[in-house]
C-alpha cells in the first residue's frame, strides 16, 4: 500500500502545485517553462506509474474491506456517473461547445465524476485512498480555481455541432470501457 500512497503523493502533489501560484511562479522563474514543465510531467507520470503498480500490488495481495456497496443502489448511479464523466473528458479537448462553456472546468468535472463513480461501487481501503483521493484533490482545484477568478472554458450559447461530437465520442468511449474494463483492469465494470 505505501507505493500507492508514495504514487498518490506524487501525482496529486505536483498538480496542486499548479494551484500554488506564487511558489508554481517561483520555480518557473528558476527553472524556465520548459524545464518546468519537463521536470512536471515526468513527476505526474512516475506518480501515475507507481499509482498503477501499487494499487496492483495492493489488489494481488487482497483486498482490505472496509464496507460492501449495495449493488442495486449504487451499481446504476456509477455507471450513470462514468459516462458522465467521459461525456466531460472528450469535452476537455473538444472545440467549444455548450457542454464545455457549462462544465467551465470539464477535466476536473470528469475526475470527480469517474472517482465519485468508483467510490460507489467499491468499499475496499486502497479503493477509498485512490478514489477518494482523487476526488478530494478535484473538489480542491476547482474551489482554487474558483476563488482565482478563472473563467474556464468561453461560453457559447447554444446547443451545436460540437456538442454532438462530445457526446457521440463520449458514448463510445464508455462503452469500450465498459467492454474492454475486465481485460484491462482486470475488474468487470458491470
Amino acid at each position: 500500500m505505501g507505493i500507492l500512497i508514495l504514487g498518490l503523493l506524487l501525482f496529486i502533489g505536483i498538480h496542486s502545485l499548479t494551484i500554488l501560484r506564487p511558489t508554481r511562479a517561483a520555480i518557473i522563474g528558476r527553472l524556465g517553462e520548459g524545464p518546468y514543465k519537463g521536470l512536471y510531467s515526468m513527476i505526474a507520470l512516475a506518480g501515475l506509474l507507481l499509482i498503477i503498480w501499487g494499487f496492483g500490488r495492493y489488489r494481488a495481495a487482497g483486498y482490505i474491506p472496509v464496507w460492501t456497496p449495495p449493488w442495486a443502489l449504487f451499481h446504476p448511479i456509477a455507471l450513470v456517473l462514468l459516462w458522465f464523466a467521459l461525456v466531460a473528458l472528450v469535452a476537455t479537448y473538444a472545440p467549444p461547445s455548450r457542454i464545455k462553456s457549462i462544465l467551465r472546468h470539464p477535466m476536473l468535472v470528469a475526475v470527480k465524476a469517474w472517482a465519485l463513480s468508483h467510490l460507489l461501487v467499491n468499499g475496499d481501503l486502497g479503493s477509498m485512498l485512490l478514489f477518494g483521493g482523487l476526488l478530494a484533490w478535484a473538489i480542491y482545484d476547482r474551489i482554487a480555481v474558483k476563488r482565482r477568478g478563472d473563467a474556464g472554458a468561453p461560453a457559447v450559447a447554444r446547443f451545436g455541432r460540437n456538442d454532438v461530437i462530445v457526446v457521440v465520442i463520449g458514448t463510445f468511449a464508455y462503452f469500450a470501457i465498459l467492454w474492454l474494463h475486465e481485460s484491462l483492469i482486470g475488474v468487470a465494470a458491470a
